[in-house]
C-alpha cells in the first residue's frame, strides 16, 4: 500500500457501539453586570456567566440508558496454518503430518446490542464469521454462551442468541432522519474487555458513505460517518441518538495505523431492522432488487441530461425480466427519488432499496431526454432458479450463489481454480453443509473455474450431484444431493 493511502478496516473480530444523548440543556442566566473604570476613566460593563449552566449537551441520559444493553462479544475461530517444505527428506522422516494445514485456535472480541429482552443480540457478521464458540458478557458481568441465528455479509449484520430473559434493550430509531451536524455517542469494548462499556461522544459528520474494498463482493454500503472515537473490538456496538435511540451498528474504521485516527462508520439501523427481522423470521435475508447498473450524476451526465442539480444515478443497464423493466426505467433514464426519498447516489439507492422486501411497490421519480417522470416499481427477489444471474454479477445455485473466486483466494488456499459461493439462502447447498465463502474445486469429478460450468456439470449429472472444495480455513468439504 503507498504511503498515505488510507486503509479501511473492518477490524475482524473486534466491534464497536456508539451511544450519544442529550438532554435539554439549561440555558445561562446572566448576573448583574459589574462596572468597573479603565485607566482611561471609562466605565465598562461585565456579565459573567456560569460556565456549568451555559449550553452544553448533557449526554447522561442517553448514555446511562443505553450502556445496560451493549455486550461484550468473545469468538474463538479455528484457523487452518498452511505448513509446506521442499525438501523430500523431511517428509520421509517425519511424515506428511508436518506438510499437512494444521489448526490452531484464535480469539477474537467485539460488541453487540441487545434488542429484544429474550435475548436476541445484533453484532457484525465479521465479529462472529467462522466462530466455534461465541460468549457473551453483559455489563453487570454476566456470561452467557450464544449461538448464531443469521448472518448477512452483505451489511455486515449478524443476529446471535442467548438464553436468557427480562435483558435490557435499547430501542430503536429513524437514522434517516439523523442530521448532520447531531451529536451521537459510541458505547462498545474498545480493544478488549477491560474497557468493556466505553462510551465516546461525537458528531454525524456525513451520511450515505461508501467504502469500496476492492474485493468485488456485494455489499451494501450507506454508511453513517462519525467522528466519535472507535477502536478495534467497538465493531457490532451501538450508535446512539440523543433520545437514547439506536441509529446505527458500528462496522468499520479509517486508519492508516489501525487505530482511531478521526473517523468511524456505522450501519444506518433502518437498514439494520429489516435484515434483522428477515434473519430471525427465515434465518437469511429476504432481499428486494431492482434490476439495474448505475453510476452516480457528475457534472458531465448532469450537463448532458440537462439536470438541475448534480444528483441521482444515471441508469447503465436495465436487466432483462428485472422490476425495474417491468416498471418501464430504460438505459439513461436518471434516478432522482425513490420511495419518496431523493436519491444523491448509488448508495442512497442501495440503502432505499435495501429497506424493502420482494413484492413490495414504490415510487420512482426519474428524468428521460430532460423530461421528469414517474413510474411503481414492484420489487423482485433475488435470483433463484439455477444458472440464473443476479444483479451482483453472482450464479444462483440450489439456493446459493456463486462466483468465480479470485486469484488471492486461490492461491491463499492453494488452489489452481475454484468458484466461491458468496452467499446461501434455503436450498440444497445450504442442506448438504454448504457455507459461505467456501471454495467448490470439482463437480462430480471435473475441475471448474466459473460458476456456469458449476451449473453446466450439474445438468449433466445422471443422478445425483457431488462437490468437492475447501473452506475459508482451507479444511475440505464434500456435498452431495440429488437433482
Amino acid at each position: 500500500m503507498s504511503k498515505g493511502m488510507l486503509t479501511v478496516l473492518a477490524s475482524i473480530l473486534a466491534g464497536g457501539l456508539t451511544a450519544f444523548g442529550v438532554v435539554k440543556a439549561t440555558v445561562p442566566q446572566p448576573k448583574e453586570p459589574t462596572v468597573v473604570t479603565d485607566e482611561s476613566g471609562k466605565s465598562v460593563e461585565y456579565r459573567t456567566v456560569n460556565l456549568a449552566d451555559s449550553d452544553y449537551p448533557d449526554f447522561t441520559y442517553a448514555a446511562e440508558s443505553a450502556v445496560e444493553a451493549v455486550v461484550y462479544v468473545e469468538v474463538t475461530v479455528q484457523r487452518r496454518q498452511q505448513y509446506q517444505t521442499i525438501d523430500p527428506f523431511f517428509r520421509f522422516f517425519f511424515g506428511d503430518e508436518f506438510t499437512q494445514p494444521q489448526s490452531r485456535e484464535q480469539k477474537g472480541s467485539g460488541s453487540g446490542v441487545i434488542i429484544r429482552e429474550d435475548g436476541y443480540i445484533v453484532t457484525n457478521n465479521h465479529v462472529v464469521a467462522d466462530a466455534t464458540k461465541i460468549t457473551v458478557t453483559l455489563n453487570n458481568n454476566e456470561q452467557y454462551e450464544a449461538t448464531v441465528v443469521g448472518t448477512d455479509p452483505a451489511t455486515d449484520v449478524a443476529i446471535i442468541k442467548v438464553d436468557a430473559s427480562g435483558l435490557p434493550t435499547i430501542p430503536m430509531g429513524d437514522s434517516d432522519a439523523l442530521r448532520l451536524g447531531e451529536w451521537v455517542l459510541a458505547i462498545g469494548s474498545p480493544l478488549g474487555a477491560q474497557l468493556r462499556g466505553t462510551i465516546t461522544a461525537g458528531i454525524v459528520s456525513a451520511k450515505g458513505r461508501s467504502m469500496p474494498d476492492g474485493s468485488g463482493e456485494f455489499k451494501i454500503e450507506s454508511f453513517i460517518q462519525t467522528d466519535a472515537a472507535v477502536n478495534p473490538g467497538n465493531s457490532g456496538g451501538a450508535l446512539v441518538n440523543k433520545k437514547g435511540e439506536l441509529v446505527g451498528i458500528n462496522t468499520a474504521i479509517v486508519s492508516q495505523t489501525g487505530a482511531y485516527s478521526g473517523y468511524s462508520f456505522a450501519v444506518p439501523v433502518n437498514i439494520v431492522k429489516r435484515v434483522v427481522q428477515d434473519l430471525i423470521d427465515y434465518g437469511s435475508v429476504k432481499r428486494a432488487i431492482l434490476g439495474i447498473t448505475m453510476t452516480s450524476v457528475d457534472k458531465k451526465i448532469a450537463d448532458e441530461m440537462k439536470l438541475s442539480s448534480v444528483s441521482g444515478v444515471y441508469i447503465n443497464e436495465v436487466l432483462k425480466g428485472s422490476a425495474a423493466e417491468k416498471a418501464g426505467l430504460q438505459k439513461g433514464d436518471v434516478i432522482v427519488a425513490l420511495g419518496g426519498q431523493k436519491i444523491t447516489d448509488g448508495s442512497s439507492v442501495q440503502a432505499k432499496v435495501s429497506s424493502y422486501r420482494p413484492g413490495d411497490k414504490a415510487e420512482v421519480s426519474y428524468v428521460r431526454n430532460g423530461k421528469p417522470a414517474q413510474t411503481t416499481v414492484e420489487f423482485q427477489a433475488a435470483a433463484t432458479q439455477n444458472g440464473q444471474k443476479d444483479v451482483d454479477g453472482s450464479i444462483a445455485f440450489y439456493g446459493a450463489h456463486l462466483k468465480a473466486a479470485s486469484p488471492e483466494t486461490l492461491k491463499a488456499l492453494g488452489l489452481r481454480s475454484g468458484v466461491e459461493i458468496v452467499s446461501l439462502g434455503s436450498g440444497k447447498m445450504a442442506d448438504a453443509g454448504a457455507v459461505e465463502g467456501g471454495i467448490i474445486a470439482y463437480v462430480n469429478g471435473d475441475a471448474v473455474s466459473s460458476p456456469e460450468e458449476v451449473v453446466a456439470k450439474a445438468k449433466k449429472a445422471a443422478r445425483g450431484i457431488y462437490i468437492e472444495g475447501v473452506d475459508v480455513n482451507g479444511k475440505a468439504f464434500y456435498l452431495a444431493f440429488g437433482k
